[in-house]
């Protein structure tokens, strides 16, 4: 049997939801919940697969493919919240291996 427990400033206030409390109910209910629970997380896991799949398309939309030989000079493109010092690398790159994609 299922023991509640209550904080005392709970039980000196008459609130209907403590005088409405059935733990027949109550047990049935936890018990719908629980097996309910295999269904829940596989929604969220087929919601979670969704939105994975929007931020790959809306990321693979912007991508420009490119193709570079072996002799190309390339330029590494430097993000704002990188800081340039004596130890960033500095370009231009020449490619030495061509890899595809």
């Amino acid at each position: 049997m299922a023991q509640i427990t209550m904080i005392l400033v709970e039980i000196q206030e008459n609130l209907s939801r403590f005088q409405n409390f059935v733990v027949e109910e109550s047990n049935e209910e936890r018990k719908v919940n629980l097996d309910l629970l295999d269904e829940v997380r596989e929604e969220a896991r087929i919601k979670a697969e969704a939105l994975k799949r929007r931020v790959e398309y809306k990321y693979s939309s912007k991508l420009r493919p490119r193709q570079f030989q072996v002799v190309d000079l390339v330029m590494r493109k430097a993000h704002p919240y990188q800081l340039e010092n004596k130890l960033s690398p500095t370009g231009p790159f020449r490619v030495t291996e061509a890899l595809g994609n």
